[in-house]
């Protein structure tokens, strides 16, 4: 298999497991876990167990999990549907990180973070990531989230099994 084969079944995988399973014409269970075999027999590009995990293994963003059998597979985060991922909830370091493009500092300066159309807002462990992620969308803009202040506050985090902190938003006050 080629790069390209597993670029290209890397977005098909983030398309079904996070945002439109229809696609593929399966049913993610309350976990957000799909059959392997179903979603082969769903996928209109060429797919295989083999490839399936070869993305798993070298995402470097670690973005899907594959289940201990080998049988399941599903997104570590970014739903646009409602998935349990059944983490716990975790105290958060201090502060973490969000990385945007400049063009969106405005309305989040106003609104702060929002999970859009997702299920949480994403948060980075660490500045460079957040750099990262916000040059995907354009000039970045790196906002440090007063993460602990806002837990002892009453705010509820997660960590997803990739290292991505989640909540369910980011009010202004706790922008920097």
């Amino acid at each position: 298999m080629t790069e390209k084969d597993i670029k290209t079944a890397s977005k098909f995988l983030s398309l079904v497991l996070r945002h439109n399973p229809e696609a593929a014409n399966v049913i993610p269970d309350r976990g957000g876990w799909v059959t392997v075999d179903t979603l082969i027999a769903g996928a209109d590009i060429p797919m295989t167990k083999e490839l399936i995990a070869e993305v798993v293994a070298t995402s470097d963003k670690q973005r899907f999990a594959l289940s201990e059998d080998g049988q399941r597979i599903r997104a570590n985060q970014g739903h646009s549907f409602p998935v349990d991922l059944g983490l716990m909830p975790m105290t958060p370091p201090e502060t973490l990180f969000h990385g945007t493009a400049t063009r969106f500092v405005d309305s989040i300066q106003a609104k702060g973070l929002i999970p859009g159309s997702r299920q949480h807002v994403h948060l980075s462990p660490d500045e460079n990531t957040a750099r990262t992620v916000g040059s995907r969308h354009g000039k970045p803009h790196v906002f440090h989230v007063s993460s602990g202040q806002m837990h002892r506050d009453g705010f509820t985090f997660i960590c997803s099994d990739n290292g991505v902190w989640l909540t369910d938003h980011v009010p202004v006050g706790y922008l920097k």
